[in-house]
């Protein structure tokens, strides 16, 4: 991996909140690009566990959890009281379902990867 300077990853910036927001974008990119890179969940899971605290995790895998339980066709009422969480957080979720066609592919697509991994 090609070594660059401090600067050229974390450049001065001015604190306004357009060019934060997207100079975060740039970050979640390169964020995307790591784990796209990586070969094993092993490797994933190291780099989750190095960048995030638990309580990050934890969040995440909450929210992951709730778009499955959406995608299965659980009620959003029921959701909210097995997980424990507001309804808000459960329409942000079914918002990104219905339209985000790409995310709503990867969801689909796990899915069938579990059921098919339970059927075997």
């Amino acid at each position: 991996m090609k070594e660059i300077g401090f600067r050229a990853i974390l450049p001065e910036f001015p604190l306004k909140r357009n060019y934060v927001m997207k100079t975060a974008d740039v970050f979640v990119r390169d964020v995307a690009a790591v784990l796209a890179d990586l070969n094993r969940k092993k490797d994933v899971r190291i780099f989750m566990d190095a960048l995030l605290t638990p309580s990050e995790r934890a969040r995440i895998g909450l929210r992951w959890r709730l778009v499955c339980l959406l995608a299965a066709g659980v009620p959003q009422r029921v959701i909210a009281k097995r997980l424990g969480i507001s309804l808000c957080k459960i329409t942000r979720g079914s918002r990104e379902l219905k339209f985000k066609p790409a995310f709503r592919k990867i969801v689909a697509d796990y899915k069938k990867k579990r059921e098919r991994k339970i059927g075997s």
